[in-house]
């Protein structure tokens, strides 16, 4: 795998991208900032990974993988392109296993699914996945790399930023199953329309082999995709996999067979989530009734709509990212809430472009029936009128006094924290809220 001798008595436990996260025993590949032309990357710190080989070394790596000379003792493969041999490594490790592999797309409910399909398959044989979002052109090759020969099934997800994206990390990861979850006007911004993103995402079917099925929602327009198989899942009779709620249960049918399941929360969003992850349990043979009796045992991932309760107030965590759908979904689910008071506190949604403010506006209107209401963000500096639910604007969250925030808060109330990953996740935000709400 390496490129190096057993007698050289190099034996490596896994591979790294990242000396703060690597593990005794990692290859450490050096990867530079430029993902070269396939891919766009959103990082420009110009920060090279020749440069960490010593910090690398001092945590425990194995050997290292590099494109220039370096000092070091450890076993070291030179390489012209360290991506690329990233790549290499996915490549090799997915060829090898002998299970199968789920690659899952969509504009949001990404990670929560990919969860979910492992805590349920993982019940039922041995299952690797992606570690945190690893969905880029870095991440899917080192989630590939990392993935056990013993594996019975692999789940992966796959992102993009721009068009052209999916579709050789879909051919990467080869699925037996691919899954799109939904068409949502995210990267609207850098796609220009829903029909790009809808296109883009459709491009995940590549990867698919001969015998290959590709999830999808029954309402989605698929066009001319060829001999490609497909399996549908929603709240649509006609649906392949067909659910909806039945008292507090999600009711599901597939063909003549009936399976109910509790939800860990409810809301529309989660009932389509849960059916995808039916959908693919159903696509890959894998035991849909056992995966049914655990459904209620699922947690949502941190910052993707999970609660927590501090002080007799509720926080309902969407801090991750935002859209103007999945904004609409949490607004809904907020107002469903049997809460004193209900308190959105919504930061901008990035990316969307020439669209921005009429996304934005629309998702003001949404807001008029929750109690109270702060934005922060320039995408909502437009607001000149606002109703009378509404606690302020800040320009940054560095502008937000959390303090008289928490103030003025009392028990009884739930608190929704929604928007782009860069408003309030990437300041961790609602950690700082907890421990404001602590104090009082």
């Amino acid at each position: 795998m390496l490129g190096l001798s057993s007698s050289e008595g190099t034996d490596v436990a896994g591979v790294s991208i990242d000396t703060r996260t690597l593990s005794d025993g990692d290859l450490f590949v050096a990867l530079s900032n430029d993902p070269g032309p396939r891919f766009h990357s959103s990082g420009t710190s110009g920060r090279d990974g020749n440069e960490f080989v010593h910090d690398a070394a001092a945590a425990g790596a194995a050997a290292l993988l590099v494109t220039k000379p370096v000092d070091s003792n450890l076993p070291t493969l030179h390489v012209d392109d360290s991506l690329e041999a990233l790549w290499s490594l996915g490549r090799y490790a997915r060829a090898r296993i002998q299970g199968q592999v789920i690659g899952v797309t969509g504009s949001a409910g990404k990670t929560t699914t990919r969860q979910w399909l492992e805590a349920l398959l993982s019940n039922q044989a041995v299952t690797h996945g992606s570690t945190g979002s690893y969905n880029n052109h870095w991440g899917v090759p080192l989630s590939l790399a990392r993935m056990p020969a013993d594996t019975a099934y692999g789940v992966f997800e796959i992102g993009m930023n721009h068009a052209g994206e999916i579709r050789p990390l879909s051919e990467l990861v080869v699925p037996d199953v691919a899954v799109i979850l939904n068409v949502l006007p995210a990267h609207i911004g850098q796609l220009g329309s829903l029909d790009a993103i809808r296109k883009e995402k459709l491009e995940i079917r590549h990867g698919l082999p001969k015998n290959g099925v590709l999830v999808i929602p029954a309402d989605l327009e698929v066009g001319d995709i060829g001999d490609t198989r497909v399996l549908t899942f929603g709240r649509d009779s006609h649906a392949d996999v067909y659910g909806r709620f039945f008292g507090d249960r999600v009711e599901v049918r597939i063909g003549s067979q009936l399976f109910r399941y509790k939800l860990g929360g409810l809301g529309q969003h989660l009932l389509m989530t849960s059916l995808a992850v039916i959908a693919v349990v159903h696509a890959i043979g894998a035991d849909v009734n056992a995966a049914a009796e655990h459904m209620a045992s699922l947690t949502l991932p941190e910052g993707r709509g999970n609660q927590l309760k501090v002080n007799g107030r509720l926080i309902i965590d969407d801090s991750y990212n935002a859209n103007p759908v999945s904004m609409g979904y949490a607004l809904s689910s907020l107002v469903a809430q049997p809460s004193t008071r209900r308190i959105a506190v919504l930061g901008e949604m990035l990316e969307l472009g020439e669209h921005s403010e009429e996304m934005h506006q629309k998702i003001l209107r949404e807001s008029e029936d929750v109690d109270a209401v702060v934005t922060v963000g320039a995408g909502f500096n437009f607001v000149e009128n606002p109703t009378d639910n509404f606690w302020g604007h800040y320009d940054s969250v560095g502008d937000f006094d959390i303090k008289a925030f928490a103030e003025k808060t009392a028990p009884g109330d739930a608190i929704l924290i929604k928007g782009s990953n860069k408003v309030f996740w990437a300041s961790k935000f609602v950690s700082q809220l907890k421990t404001a709400l602590e104090k009082i």
